[in-house]
């Protein structure tokens, strides 16, 4: 969520800043809304100094035997206790609109992020590796998953309709592999904390990190048939209950920066709406992920962001894929972050390079929704600053290692750091 002092003192900036998002701001309405609120304030203070001065006055004329008059006063302080009451729903309701606009906005895009409308305007930071060369015309892993009967996407919708898969044999343990590796090299390497999280989440813990209300539709939501209990909904991704295990907190200094890892299954209710990747398990209703959570200072946030990245690096470096660094333009960036690295594979089957990573930084933006702060050097709370990032994505990271390692006779080459978690060099059908 913004500084709502941003939007009273800046507003131009903020609708310009928005405006590279692609976002518009209605700032007339919000003009109005905060019109209001400054009146019902106003007049709220002004009743409250009247009541005040007329409990004075009561007491006076109460001791000098004026109880007429002070009858009178006592009236008129009933009266402006009703007003108090009327005028106090109003500002309750304008305060809940303005809280409605400010959870709606997103948050705003770095002057490091390059303008631009959608992923064609990102801005390539980095090429990692060169591309495999192959002296046959390479498979995509849907072609690969026959051939290990691998990959069945039927059976998956038989169970559940579109969009999923069943894994079997040596894909199954080549995706357990690969999360095994990562998880390993996070925490062995890079010290963060392995962190196990609920896949059910309240609605406010969503309203934490921004994907609601604005992205309802998008998520699976679970509630009890007959309308009582407790609705929660899955989560899209494992970002939303690691940042939110600070909200309602201060957190002490000594332990920043937080650094938390989590492998989850991910549900998005979204995935193939928009009629891409129509074939094969590249977007999907349910994967798995291994996500990259940091809770830091805000002056140290930025060199975090880095760190993060690089870490996300160190999974495709230690698998030897090809792949580039994104710099997302403004209209690419999602709803939380004020800047976003995406790390995008080269997938032979594709012939294209592919996101399999996004790393974020949301400076206060989620902090400030959920009310997470430390103590500063002068003792005082502070918001903190949150990162994310996908540490990598497992099932488009499978993608990448069985197109890439494929061989002429069907079989798949082991990237070495995967030997020891398959205890093999090779896969064969």
């Amino acid at each position: 969520m913004l500084d709502p002092k941003l939007l009273r003192t800046n507003l131009d900036f903020v609708v310009s800043q928005l405006a590279r998002k692609g976002a518009v701001f209605d700032a007339e309405g919000y003009h109005n809304l905060e019109h209001q609120r400054k009146s019902l304030q106003l007049q709220t203070e002004s009743l409250q100094n009247q009541r005040k001065d007329g409990s004075k006055a009561i007491g006076r004329l109460m001791k000098d035997g004026k109880l007429e008059e002070a009858e009178a006063l006592k009236d008129e302080a009933v009266r402006i206790g009703d007003q108090l009451v009327t005028i106090g729903g109003e500002f309750d309701q304008v305060s809940r609109e303005l809280t409605q606009v400010l959870m709606e906005t997103p948050n705003l895009p770095s002057e490091t992020v390059p303008d631009g409308a959608n992923e064609s305007d990102n801005e390539i930071v980095s090429v990692v590796g060169s591309r495999p060369e192959f002296e046959f015309t390479p498979k995509d892993h849907i072609e690969l998953g026959e051939i290990f009967s691998g990959l069945d996407f039927n059976a998956a919708a038989n169970l559940a309709g579109s969009r999923f898969v069943t894994m079997h044999g040596v894909f199954a343990r080549l995706h357990r592999a690969l999360v095994q590796y990562m998880l390993d090299l996070h925490v062995d390497q890079h010290g963060y904390s392995e962190t196990y999280v609920p896949y059910l989440v309240d609605g406010a813990i969503l309203e934490g990190t921004g994907q609601l209300p604005k992205f309802k539709n998008d998520l699976f939501r679970i509630a009890p048939e007959d309308g009582g209990g407790r609705e929660r909904y899955l989560i899209p991704t494992a970002e939303v209950p690691l940042t939110n295990l600070v909200r309602d907190s201060i957190i002490e200094p000594d332990r920043l920066p937080m650094q938390m890892v989590a492998h989850t299954p991910c549900f998005r209710a979204e995935a193939g709406s928009y009629g891409r990747d129509v074939r094969g398990m590249f977007r999907q209703h349910q994967f798995d992920k291994v996500e990259l959570v940091w809770i830091t200072r805000p002056e140290t946030s930025w060199d975090a962001l880095e760190q993060l990245r690089g870490h996300a690096e160190a999974i495709l470096t230690g698998l030897g894929l090809h792949y580039r660094v994104m710099n997302l333009c403004g209209g690419d960036l999602g709803f939380s972050a004020a800047k976003t690295y995406d790390l995008e594979v080269w997938l032979p089957g594709q012939d294209q390079f592919r996101e399999i990573s996004s790393c974020s930084i949301c400076g206060d933006f989620q902090a400030r929704r959920m009310q997470a702060r430390f103590r500063n050097d002068a003792g005082k709370p502070e918001l903190v600053h949150t990162l994310n990032g996908s540490g990598v994505a497992i099932g488009r990271c499978l993608i990448a290692v069985v197109e890439n390692y494929q061989n002429a006779d069907g079989s798949i080459t082991v990237p070495g750091v995967l030997v020891p978690y398959l205890k093999t060099n090779l896969l064969k059908p």
